[in-house]
């Protein structure tokens, strides 16, 4: 890819504030997967660090930023003095006395063009046109026993676009100088300044002398050609005698003035925003949902299983927990089931059940025999009372306590098979958190009424087997009373001297109580209504519906998890697409310049 001409870093403005918003936007949004700390704190701080960038660049003239750093007595004030030709910041031989950052710019540059860092600074302005475009900061001794000095250079160090590492013989290798320039030597450009060369042109250990061991310790770090300076930066502010042998303090003054042209300062600040890119994809990268579409697919089957068991289970304790009241349920299904019969049968029928349950704390027993017109009366059958009951019942069982074991089985199953159980735990303790009691009442409800509606209307052969019986059972007693009247009728008025006894009177009524009675054995063993019998299929019907509702809730659980997370890491994913191409048009740009040697790998 070549260069692209134009002013790049111009363009670059409206590319890093729309990252900016952003990644702003991403860390303020509400997501299913929350930022860990660092990692927010990290995205934080790079977001920051983009709307730097952009206040930087957005100009005609784009500012390299020059910062000296080094220990104590290296001679850094020395050294920006005969930069500038008179003494603007304090130097001496004894002790660090650069307390604030000096800031050497040229007066053309307006305070607020400076990095906000900088404006605290102490400015000094100058009229040189040959550093125009540059700003060179003196900053406070980084080994400086005050806590106060280390933190004023680390607030201006982020603003650099190049760090001048200023050392002498004593220190140009001493620990803690060593330790940061190694932080920041792949995010900030690094040339190097060997001070005090008149002191230090002896060789030190090993036979070398101290540049030359400086450059086999900078070549060691990833710099294929580091650029080192020797200046005796005391004698040009003295300027008195001749330079000492070696020294390349003018070289350096024709590297910034003139080395450092504007192909280069652009360069330079493609690479500090493309050096921004790379932290910034790296920290998108750690923040990027992981893609669990495949462990929510194999979570699916094996929760199936769980909620199959689970349910199983839970159907058996509220089955249970009828048990008190098969009394009540048998006395339901028999009176709602004697609807279906008429007459004398159900009268009969009707009698029986209120003899039979004559004293127990049912309401209205006999409410099934006849209502007002003579019709059977439908019975008020509480249901919700029943099932609000079951479910108080069960929840002094430990109702609650296991629908928390099963959402703790599930989300270690779900580990199982890969997915992340802290990603799921919000989503479940949302559906923990639903009306279950309210679920479960309506799943007993439906349950009872599956039932009793198998029961009261069959199909099948059992249908056939119980309409005829209903059939014959509301004809025949009837028939054979009328037909036991009429013979009685005609025995009084056809055969002469036949006399009405109260026997032959009952007769009637007698037979036709011992049909009554046949059919209601027939009713008993072809109708059984009975508990057990009940039981059984109520507690198969409990657990389809419990396993529905169950399922219906939970199931999707992963894939929705899972879908969220997607569509978060497609956000993210495109933050990262557009860093890309940018670091792409940055790097065109870079290689157009060489300054690949103030960078180390």
């Amino acid at each position: 890819m070549t260069a692209p001409a134009g002013p790049l870093l111009r363009t670059l403005v409206p590319a890093l504030r729309g990252l900016e918003r952003g990644v702003g936007e991403w860390i303020a949004s509400p997501t299913r997967r929350p930022l860990a700390p660092l990692v927010r704190a990290n995205l934080e701080g790079l977001r920051d660090d983009l709307r730097r960038r952009a206040e930087d660049l957005d100009g005609d003239q784009p500012l390299l930023v020059v910062v000296f750093m080094g220990g104590t007595g290296v001679g850094k004030s020395t050294l920006l003095n005969a930069l500038a030709g008179s003494a603007i910041a304090q130097a001496s031989f004894t002790r660090p006395t650069t307390r604030d950052p000096v800031v050497y710019h040229h007066n053309s540059i307006k305070p607020e063009r400076l990095d906000p860092a900088l404006r605290r600074c102490r400015l000094v302005a100058h009229d040189r046109e040959e550093l125009r475009e540059k700003v060179l900061v003196d900053t406070p001794d980084l080994d400086s026993n005050e806590e106060e000095n280390r933190e004023r250079l680390l607030a201006v160090l982020p603003t650099a676009d190049v760090v001048l590492y200023v050392g002498s013989q004593e220190k140009y290798h001493d620990r803690l100088g060593w330790d940061l320039f190694k932080a920041q030597r792949q995010r900030r450009a690094f040339a190097f300044v060997l001070n005090k060369w008149d002191r230090c042109s002896r060789p030190v250990d090993g036979g070398l002398r101290p540049d030359e061991d400086l450059r086999r310790d900078l070549i060691d770090e990833g710099f294929a050609e580091p650029l080192i300076f020797r200046t005796a930066a005391q004698y040009w502010v003295d300027k008195s005698g001749p330079p000492p042998e070696g020294e390349q303090f003018p070289e350096l003054v024709r590297w910034l003035e003139e080395g450092l042209t504007r192909l280069e300062i652009e360069a330079l600040k493609a690479r500090g925003v493309e050096q921004l890119m790379e932290q910034v994809i790296a920290g998108l990268e750690q923040a990027k949902p992981p893609d669990l579409a495949e462990p929510a697919r194999a979570t699916r089957p094996v929760w199936e299983k769980l909620l199959d068991t689970e349910s199983e289970d839970l159907a058996e304790s509220l089955v249970n927990t009828l048990d008190p009241q098969q009394r009540e349920i048998e006395h339901h299904f028999r009176v709602t089931g004697q609807q279906r019969f008429q007459r004398l049968m159900a009268a009969y029928l009707g009698l029986i059940t209120w003899l039979q349950f004559a004293g127990s704390r049912l309401r209205n027993p006999a409410g099934a025999i006849t209502g007002s017109t003579g019709e059977p009366a439908e019975r008020e059958w509480d249901v919700t009372g029943l099932t609000r009951g079951i479910l108080a019942d069960a929840g002094r069982r430990g109702l609650q306590s296991r629908l928390q074991t099963m959402t703790d089985r599930m989300l270690v199953s779900a580990d199982g098979v890969g997915f992340p159980p802290d990603l799921l735990k919000p989503r479940l303790d949302d559906l923990a958190a639903l009306d279950w009691p309210g679920q479960l009442r309506s799943a007993v409800g439906a349950a009872l009424s599956s039932v009793e509606s198998d029961w009261t209307n069959p199909k099948g052969g059992r249908k056939l087997m119980q309409s005829g019986l209903v059939f014959i059972a509301n004809i025949v007693p009837e028939v054979v009373f009328v037909g036991a009247v009429l013979s009685l009728l005609w025995y009084w008025f056809m055969k002469e001297g036949y006399a009405l006894t109260l026997g032959s009177a009952l007769m009637p009524f007698v037979l036709t109580l011992a049909v009554l009675m046949v059919f209601h054995i027939l009713i008993v063993l072809l109708l059984p209504l009975r508990w057990p019998a009940i039981r059984g299929q109520f507690l198969r019907r409990l657990t389809a519906e419990g396993r529905e509702r169950i399922g219906a809730a939970y199931l999707p659980a992963p894939e929705a998890v899972a879908g969220e997370l997607a569509a978060e890491r497609k956000k993210v994913e495109g933050l990262i697409g557009q860093v890309s191409e940018l670091m792409e048009l940055l790097n065109a740009r870079r290689q157009a310049a060489r300054i690949d040697a103030l960078y180390g790998r």
